[in-house]
């Protein structure tokens, strides 16, 4: 009976895993709730930005800060993750529907609540069938060049606002840099100042107080330079009155155009919201402690887009910059996402008519701050030093942000990495093995030294599987040629984790080859899941159970027993502590003063 009542416990906390921290909130409340009211002080400047960069109206991006966050603390397992509008999200949104409608009008918007939903559909359905290790296989060189290179696009976009010109962005760089220029001897002095006094005050904030909302004050300062002298009515444009503060019912646009447009968009979407989600959370929990499930993150995020897209919020994902702030202000339960997302509530009943005299100018200053942020200048470098192939990967990915598509260049980046992953698991080394002159317990890779004319040693390094068996065989075979004599070949299989059908038939085939010609292979320290593989398939039948040792010692003792005396007593090599022994006519009774390991 208690083993059914803990098995309904189980999963019931699968289904709703805020049941595991719930009952803790009555402990916690207050600094969950103090930490709360600093993450609304901090999405408030962001979420308008972030969904100016989305092309979407100012409203939407603190909407998704409302929603996507309570649903996503509810149904994911990091303690400290902050859900809602991100960068990366948002430029990635704009470049995919921009083609599609007009920024800001409420066709595009209802396009992007469609996008929202596919991503959101996409994401929960790879965490119900448990595939949450997929973000896995996107490596952080990959995540740090397409982040870099949207910090550019972010800031390229951005540029038009700072100067005060108004022109429809280009759906891609080249263009938009290059209209830029065409526009810039219309600019408007205004609209430059107070974008230029913006980034100053919030870069001397972030020098002098680190620890202030130096976002929300530069931009208040930026609207109230600006009002006071009437620049709002004299060509510098504004934000304009919040609708309304409370999140409202959306429809996302069904029409089958739209979704067969928006097919590969989600689940680039889908990809890099799991990717940012899975990583900020993981990166938290260095800190804290705390154990990330990947799939419930899958969840979590994936029931968090498919809500908000009814509820006027778009694509979002953990934000690091509020998760981290959310950390440090001490939160301890995922009720402090939620306190956040009252917080911020409460504050756009009071201020949301204040936004009608925000510049965009002194938003979009906050935004270049944002975007030269992105660029991870400390990783970049220390990637270029220590690994050819991850910079390549970095590089690639950067420039493909830069001129391709925004989500083909996350393809691209995943699918580079993956390859490349794939071509170096494909390549296991397999190394000759002789033991180091003057010790008889330890075996050395040298081509240099002296070999056995009889019998050979050879280790593989790496998993027997259909794409590497091609190079295993020819590296077999290469090392072999090297002395044609040697008519046994001892392979040492203990760093082989897992061997696949492909696998078994290739090492049966080349056992088979050699014994036409005269030789024979030997197996030797096969894990249980390789052995097993072997018997299952009929392979140990074939090669034979003589010809398979639990140790190196043993096969090594069995080997050089039935090694040819005379070629021993003409041999003027002593390559195995036996050789002596085998060249006097000694018995090998000695075993255990033969080598331990490879």
């Amino acid at each position: 009976m208690m083993k059914t009542t803990q098995t309904k416990n189980d999963l019931l906390i699968k289904i709703f895993p805020f049941l595991k921290w719930i009952a803790e909130v009555r402990e916690t409340w207050k600094v969950d709730l103090f930490a709360g009211l600093t993450g609304a002080v901090v999405v408030l400047p962001q979420g308008v930005a972030f969904a100016m960069i989305a092309g979407m109206p100012p409203q939407y991006g603190l909407y998704t800060a409302i929603v996507p966050a309570i649903v996503a603390a509810l149904f994911g397992s990091s303690r400290h993750l902050i859900s809602g509008p991100t960068t990366a999200i948002s430029l990635v949104i704009f470049s995919t529907v921009s083609v599609l409608a007009e920024p800001g009008s409420e066709h595009y918007v209802s396009i992007v609540l469609m996008l929202t939903l596919l991503a959101g559909l996409l994401q929960f359905g790879l965490g119900i069938v448990r595939l949450g290790g997929l973000v896995d296989f996107v490596s952080h060189s990959v995540v740090i060049g397409f982040t870099a290179g949207a910090a550019i696009l972010i800031a390229s976009s951005q540029l038009k606002h700072v100067f005060g010109l108004q022109f429809k962005n280009a759906p891609h760089f080249t263009e938009n840099i290059k209209l830029l220029i065409e526009n810039l001897p219309n600019y408007n002095l205004r609209a430059l100042i107070i974008a230029a006094i913006t980034l100053v005050v919030v870069i001397a904030l972030r020098i002098s107080k680190p620890k202030w909302p130096g976002m929300l004050v530069s931009m208040v300062v930026g609207g109230s330079i600006s009002y006071a002298l009437g620049w709002h009515t004299q060509g510098v444009r504004v934000v304009g009155a919040l609708p309304s503060a409370i999140p409202p019912l959306s429809l996302p646009n069904f029409s089958f155009e739209t979704i067969h447009a928006l097919a590969s968009p989600a689940l680039a979407v889908a990809m890099l919201g799991i990717m940012e989600a899975v990583s900020i959370a993981r990166s938290v929990a260095l800190k804290s402690g705390q154990k990330i499930d990947g799939n419930q993150e899958f969840l979590g995020q994936g029931i968090s887009n498919i809500l908000g897209s009814f509820l006027s919020s778009y694509a979002s994902s953990g934000s690091f910059t509020r998760s981290g702030v959310n950390f440090t202000a001490g939160a301890k339960t995922p009720f402090s996402a939620i306190c956040a997302a009252m917080w911020l509530l409460m504050i756009l009943v009071f201020v949301k008519s204040l936004a009608a005299f925000l510049p965009i100018a002194a938003m979009a200053a906050v935004i270049l701050v944002v975007a030269y942020n992105l660029i991870d200048f400390h990783h970049i470098m220390h990637t270029v030093k220590l690994s050819k192939q991850d910079a390549a990967v970095m590089g690639v990915t950067f420039l493909a942000t830069l001129f391709l598509e925004l989500e083909f260049a996350i393809y691209v980046g995943a699918l580079l990495s993956i390859g490349l992953y794939l071509n170096k698991t494909a390549r296991p080394q397999v190394l000759p093995r002789v033991p180091e002159p003057g010790s008889a317990r330890h075996f050395i890779t040298d081509p240099f030294l002296p070999q056995c004319s009889q019998f050979g040693i050879i280790r593989i390094e790496g998993d027997l599987y259909f794409a590497a068996m091609n190079h295993v065989e020819e590296s077999i075979n290469t090392l072999t040629s090297f002395v044609p004599s040697q008519n046994k070949i001892l392979l040492l299989c203990d760093s082989i984790n897992n061997v696949d059908l492909m696998g078994v038939e290739s090492m049966v085939n080349l056992v088979k080859d050699y014994r036409k010609n005269g030789r024979e292979i030997i197996f030797c320290k096969m894990k249980p899941e390789v052995y097993t593989m072997f018997k299952k398939s009929g392979a140990l039948k074939t090669v034979g159970e003589d010809h398979v040792f639990d140790s190196q010692e043993n096969a090594i003792a069995d080997i050089v027993a039935s090694l040819d005396k005379n070629i021993c007593h003409q041999c003027s090599h002593r390559v195995f502590w036996e050789c002596d022994a085998n060249k006097n006519g000694v018995c090998h009774q000695q075993q255990d003063m033969i080598l331990a390991d490879a």
